[in-house]
């Protein structure tokens, strides 16, 4: 296949779990919801692809997969798996599933930061409270932070929903939150990163579409965002729309309409299994070629950011045979089109962060 070989980026995606983990704690991280399971079509990817990056049968059961992997250990497995996806530039949101240092030793590439920004201005809440001068705090923060990163992500969606308010200056007053759920606080927050993300040439993540029970996926539909890509168009901003299942068209829409805006499928790719050349088909409908990313979303288990590459190229792959069979494309243009969504299109929208390596690759060979 054209994408057996190609280098990606992974432009979002989570630290990883080298603890311990039962089969009730492997599973929990199989899944979004507040348990997962092997009986799914992930479950099924990871008995078939995983099991032999780990030396065992395709297919083998769970219980000799969890037995075998922990008699690995829980770092072997990881740096096995995450060194045979082929990724050669990580992008890890620290905010959540800890930060760049530990999981640059466990790959083979360059490992970069993206900031939360709910993340910034929770710890700078927590360190003062909601005093006199907590918003330029806030800021000052945010631009500290954004010397080694290479771009900034919100959770908007899950604490307010994607039609937040937009809110050019910041609200007189707010309650102390611990977790911010104030809709006029975040719309200050998201309009501040998205003038300091233009400013420095740092993208924005935005997470969109599926996620965890704590997420109502009534408003995570990226086409709430239709006023704020009208408002950031000519500002320099470049938006970046994460995971984006079941609206994945909707976002596809986004960007035909605005050149600022990028997708990616994020987790729905192993997710969905062997299906992912039928959503990524669905995603290029309407998608120019040049906005769509590859990432992996993966966290917690190393599984997911494997799994992520490998039925991305697997999916990517039967398409373009199946476009080139029908001759809707040239294999020239079908390795350029690859070559872009792998790593060149990301490469270009983050170019302004990536001289920022947050952590240089090991090059540490895996043990056996």
């Amino acid at each position: 296949m054209l994408t057996d070989d190609v280098p990606l980026t992974d432009h979002h995606c989570h630290g990883v779990d080298i603890g311990t983990l039962d089969r009730p704690g492997f599973e929990r991280l199989l899944g979004e919801g507040t348990r997962g399971s092997f009986d799914s079509a992930i479950g099924l990817a990871v008995r078939r692809w995983c099991a032999p990056a780990l030396d065992l049968p395709a297919h083998v059961g769970s219980d000799v997969y969890l037995r075998h992997r922990a008699q690995l250990g829980a770092g072997e497995a990881a740096a096995r798996l995450l060194r045979a996806s082929g990724v050669t530039r990580w992008f890890l949101d620290t905010g959540f599933g800890g930060g760049t240092a530990g999981f640059a030793g466990l790959v083979d590439g360059d490992v970069h930061e993206v900031v939360r920004l709910e993340e910034v201005a929770e710890q700078v809440i927590a360190e003062v409270g909601a005093v006199s001068g907590v918003y330029d705090r806030i800021e000052a923060e945010l631009r500290a932070r954004a010397t080694t990163a290479v771009g900034f992500k919100t959770i908007v969606a899950y604490r307010c929903g994607l039609d937040f308010p937009p809110q050019d200056h910041p609200p007189t007053s707010f309650a102390p939150e611990h977790r911010l759920t104030d809709p006029h606080v975040l719309g200050w927050l998201v309009g501040l990163g998205a003038r300091i993300g233009a400013e420095l040439g740092l993208p924005m993540q935005f997470h969109t579409g599926f996620g965890d029970p704590d997420l109502d996926l009534r408003h995570s539909d990226p086409l709430l965002l239709t006023g704020f890509l009208r408002r950031t168009a000519s500002t320099g901003l470049s938006v970046m729309l994460l995971h984006c299942w079941p609206f994945h068209r909707n976002a596809a829409y986004l960007a035909h309409l605005f050149d600022h805006v990028h997708l990616d499928l994020g987790l729905a790719i192993p997710y969905v299994g062997h299906r992912a050349a039928a959503v990524l088909a669905e995603t290029l409908e309407l998608a120019p070629f040049r906005a769509l990313c590859y990432s992996s979303d993966g966290y917690g288990l190393p599984e997911l950011h494997y799994l992520g590459a490998l039925l991305w190229r697997r999916g990517l792959g039967t398409l373009m045979d199946e476009w080139i069979a029908a001759d809707a494309i040239t294999t020239v243009d079908a390795e350029a089109l690859v070559t872009a969504i792998a790593h060149g299109n990301a490469e270009r929208v983050y170019g302004a962060g990536l001289g920022q390596v947050t952590t240089r690759k090991q090059n540490r060979p895996v043990g056996r």
